[in-house]
């Protein structure tokens, strides 16, 4: 039992690990949590059984934290994600505006005119006086945060359609438009060279 648990253990701490840093979305993050868990009771059968105590308070401990990530992740933050895709999925049958969840913006797809894909949205930045979603920052290239490029889009470059982002735009267009400085966003689309 010890020696499977000293398998298992690493195992799957290991996959956990990768899971909840890949930010694959809710469910991934909360099946992650599931893993370390998994892990951590591994962990603490291996710590009393060869006598380790530090190893044993370490992991039940983690135990415990793993359990309130299982419980925000698949529990608290994935009703939010339902009850987020009920309002858009109603929207589209009633008479009213087509709503569209901002909570599910950040990692999405941006298509160019032509349908391929043209970068991920990291954020959005919305006005404080009405609301309103002024510009996305959107990064192209690199791997893992290295080497990517950040340039600002327009909202009013945005066409939402179902389940797509698209932009008004074609890939080389957004390649050649300056490149955000990382730390230092404009407070305004046209500050980062865009025109309404």
């Amino acid at each position: 039992m010890i020696e499977l648990a000293g398998w298992v253990a690493p195992a799957a701490t290991m996959i956990a690990a990768m899971m909840t840093a890949a930010n694959l979305g809710t469910r991934v993050t909360g099946w992650g949590f599931v893993l370390f868990s998994v892990g951590a009771i591994a962990w603490v059968t291996v710590a009393i059984g060869s006598g380790q105590q530090n190893l044993l308070w370490s992991n039940a401990f983690l135990l415990l934290v793993d359990l309130i990530g299982i419980w925000r992740w698949l529990g608290r933050q994935a009703r939010y994600e339902t009850g987020a895709g009920a309002a858009v999925e109603a929207s589209a049958s009633e008479r009213a505006p087509t709503l569209f969840a901002l909570g599910s913006l950040a990692g999405r797809a941006v298509h160019a005119s032509d349908g391929s894909k043209i970068g991920e949205i990291v954020d959005a930045m919305a006005a404080c006086d009405h609301g309103a979603i002024s510009y996305l920052v959107v990064r192209r290239g690199g791997v893992g945060g290295l080497g990517e490029k950040l340039h600002a889009l327009g909202w009013h470059e945005i066409v939402l359609g179902g389940d797509e982002i698209r932009a008004a735009l074609r890939p080389d267009e957004l390649a050649r438009r300056p490149a955000l400085d990382p730390e230092n966003w404009p407070a305004t689309i046209e500050r980062a060279g865009i025109a309404r």
